[in-house]
C-alpha cells in the first residue's frame, strides 16, 4: 500500500500532498478538544502499537504480501481525528526513518491509509449504533469496517497511479482489488483481535464503545 517515490506524477504529489496537510490541519483542531492527560498515553501506546503491526507483513497469494494499515484500532481507540494524526505520524516515521513509502508521495500514502481510513470507519460505526450496544456487535462491526478501509484505502491509491499515468485504471484497479481484498480479511482479524483484548480489560479506552453509550 506505500507508494514508493516516482510511482505518481508531480502534479498529483503536490495536490495530494497540500490536501493530506490541510485535512490534517482540521484533525489538529478538531483533536484539541479530545486531548486530554488522561488521554496522552493512550495515544503513545496506539502510535507504538500501530507502527509495531504496521512492520509485520503476512502472505497473502501468489508471492505478495500485506500488512496492517492500523486506521482502523486508531480511530476505534481514539475516534476519527486523534485516529488520523496517529497514523500520519507513523506514515511520515516510516518515510523519513525507514524509506518505508516515498517522501515526495507521502501526501497520497497519508490520505489513502490514515485520512481515507479513518473518516470510513468513522462513517461505518455512524451507521451502526444500535449494533455496537453489544461486544459482539461492536467487534462485528470492527471487522466490516477494517475490510471496508483496506478497499477504499486501495482504490484511492489506484485512481493515484491511473491519473499520473503509470497505470490504467482498468488494470491497476482490479489487480490491487483482489488482493487488497485479501489483505483486509488480515486487517480485520488482527483488528478484531486487538479490539477484543482491550474491550475484555479497559472497555472504556475504546471510543467506539464510548460513542455507543455503553458504560465502562
Amino acid at each position: 500500500m506505500h507508494i514508493p517515490d516516482g510511482y505518481l506524477s508531480s502534479e498529483v504529489c503536490a495536490v495530494t500532498n497540500v490536501g493530506a496537510a490541510g485535512i490534517l490541519g482540521y484533525a489538529a483542531v478538531r483533536a484539541r478538544d479530545e486531548l486530554d492527560e488522561a488521554r496522552v498515553p493512550l495515544v503513545g501506546a496506539t502510535a507504538a502499537m500501530v507502527f509495531a503491526l504496521q512492520m509485520l507483513n503476512f502472505h497473502v497469494a501468489g508471492g505478495t504480501s500485506g500488512h496492517l494499515l492500523g486506521a482502523v484500532l486508531a480511530t476505534v481507540l481514539l475516534g476519527p481525528w486523534l485516529g488520523m494524526l496517529v497514523v500520519s505520524v507513523v506514515l511520515g516515521v516510516q518515510a523519513f526513518a525507514f524509506a518505508d513509502g516515498g517522501v515526495a508521495v507521502l501526501g497520497a500514502n497519508t490520505l489513502n491509509m490514515a485520512v481515507v481510513g479513518s473518516l470510513v470507519t468513522a462513517a461505518v460505526l455512524d451507521g451502526t449504533k444500535a449494533l455496537r450496544a453489544r461486544a459482539s456487535g461492536l467487534l462485528g462491526v470492527v471487522a466490516v469496517a477494517a475490510w471496508v478501509s483496506v478497499i477504499a484505502a486501495a482504490t484511492a491509491t489506484s485512481i493515484e497511479l491511473a491519473v499520473s499515468g503509470t497505470i490504467p485504471l482498468a488494470t491497476v484497479l482490479p489487480a490491487m482489488l483482489s488482493v487488497h481484498a485479501l489483505i483486509g480479511v488480515g486487517e480485520a482479524a488482527i483488528s478484531v483481535a486487538v479490539v477484543a483484548s482491550v474491550l475484555a480489560v479497559r472497555p472504556d479506552l475504546v471510543d467506539g464503545r464510548r460513542a455507543a453509550g455503553v458504560p465502562a
